[in-house]
């Protein structure tokens, strides 16, 4: 069984940055698509940044394009989010996941993703 565990989410004044970080263990892990969603209150689960198998491409939703970067260190089993530039509203709790197999796709789509973290929150103060 496949775990994601998240990591770096707290407290900062809008315009600071936070660097998440997303570690997988267990199971037959090969290089999966991976990616993270977020979900404010009251609001649905929303996609933010996905990552291939070799970290070569990326996508962003355009409300963070310019602020976050998804990058990955295979050796590590590890996907981090670099956010800069934070803003109130990018407050939410931040969901790293991944889909089987070997992720030569990008995937937006919260149901293309089988295994999903705990979650970590974000909060950004103004």
């Amino acid at each position: 069984q496949v775990q994601l565990v998240e990591s770096g989410g707290g407290l900062v004044q809008a315009g600071g940055s936070l660097r998440l970080s997303c570690a997988a263990s267990g199971g037959t892990f090969s290089r999966p698509a991976m990616g993270w969603f977020r979900q404010g209150s009251g609001n649905e689960r929303e996609f933010v940044a996905a990552i291939n198998w070799s970290g070569g491409s990326t996508d962003y939703a355009e409300f963070v394009k310019g602020r976050f970067t998804i990058s990955r260190v295979n050796a590590e089993n590890t996907v981090y989010l670099q956010m800069n530039n934070l803003k109130p509203e990018d407050t939410a709790v931040y969901y790293c996941v991944a889909k089987l197999g070997v992720g030569y796709r990008l995937y937006s789509s919260l149901h293309e993703y089988d295994y999903w973290g705990q979650g970590t929150q974000v909060t950004v103060s103004s």
